[in-house]
């Protein structure tokens, strides 16, 4: 997907993908993914999907389908994000500035 947000595009066929979580449980409105990644120049932004009861859901009239977008988000998100999802490879590859051993 590439979309472009204040000026700035974001393409996930060319940046570098960190980490992705789900629920997707198969053909439910309830089913979500999302990806996070780090482009090239060092920014980050979330790639997310899902089905018509989600966040990502388009909106047509009076009914919604499944949809995709792209947000931009900030390190400190990044970072957020990756702890809220307890992805710890994640942490450990891209955030070693910003965690220490307790």
């Amino acid at each position: 997907m590439k979309a472009t947000i204040n000026k700035q595009t974001y393409d996930t066929e060319k940046e570098t993908l960190i980490a992705e979580t789900s629920n997707y449980g198969g053909n439910d409105f309830r089913a979500w993914v999302e990806k996070l990644y780090l482009t090239r120049k060092g920014n980050w932004f979330l790639h997310g999907w899902g089905g018509a009861l989600t966040k990502y859901a388009d909106q047509y009239l009076n009914r919604s389908s499944e949809g995709d977008r792209i947000i931009p988000i900030t390190e400190g998100e990044a970072y957020e994000w990756c702890e809220e999802h307890q992805l710890q490879e994640a942490i450990d590859s891209h955030f070693k500035g910003v965690i220490e051993d307790a």
